[in-house]
């Protein structure tokens, strides 16, 4: 326990770093009220979520933890991702230094919204499914998940995710970061259908689900 909560302080401290760094240093400013806004909302329900969870589950916090996928395919995927998310978080940045997008204040605050509604669904899923994690494995006693959301998609974690991302260049006001959000979506298409072969394999009983539940991602869509 005291090694996960050095690792959670330890994260959190990083936070104001990742800001800094991400955001403020390319826009040249501290005026940036838009960042402020979206982490705010992102770090209040994350630091609520992580009392009740180390409560009620503090290995679904380790599972969480943990990166470094093992199959080759997920290690290209999330690397490619990765730059994607950087990427994305890096121009509106720039975008603010240099005026490249003008996107209404209502309209930021608009897709905050549905920031929010992404990240507090994944925490859900999260709650739902304890086995979720950040790294695609198959553990001891674990077991296929079908109630909740997973009995209307076999995804739903990627669902809350691509919400926030959709969301995240229009509250950080910038068009010019779809571009590198565009491809997001992609990758993690191609994300699931390795995460599937790898379930269908080692995890007991995840053939007949995916039978069950037809849809990945949006149902009648995919």
């Amino acid at each position: 326990m005291k090694s996960l909560l050095s690792r959670i302080m330890l994260r959190i401290l990083c936070i104001p770093i990742f800001v800094w760094l991400f955001f403020l240093l390319p826009a040249g400013t501290n005026s940036f009220w838009q960042v402020y806004v979206y982490f705010g909302i992102i770090i209040i329900p994350m630091l609520l979520a992580t009392v009740y969870f180390l409560k009620k589950d503090p290995e679904v916090l380790q599972r969480r933890l943990k990166t470094g996928e093992n199959e080759g395919e997920q290690k290209l995927i999330m690397a490619i991702l990765g730059f994607c998310v950087v990427a994305m978080y890096l121009i509106p940045g720039f975008d603010k230094r240099f005026s490249w997008s003008e996107i209404p204040f209502s309209l930021s605050l608009l897709a905050d919204v549905f920031v929010l509604l992404g990240y507090l669904f994944m925490l859900y899923v999260t709650k739902v499914n304890s086995f979720a994690s950040r790294v695609i494995t198959v553990e001891e006693q674990q077991s296929v998940i079908d109630t909740g959301p997973y009995s209307k998609v076999r995804h739903p974690m990627y669902v809350g995710a691509l919400i926030m991302y959709l969301a995240t260049p229009l509250a950080l006001a910038s068009w010019w970061a779809y571009l590198p959000m565009s491809l997001i979506p992609v990758l993690i298409g191609f994300r699931i259908v390795n995460e599937e072969q790898v379930l269908s394999k080692d995890l007991p009983g995840y053939v007949e689900y995916c039978q069950r539940v037809r849809w990945r991602l949006i149902p009648g869509i995919w």
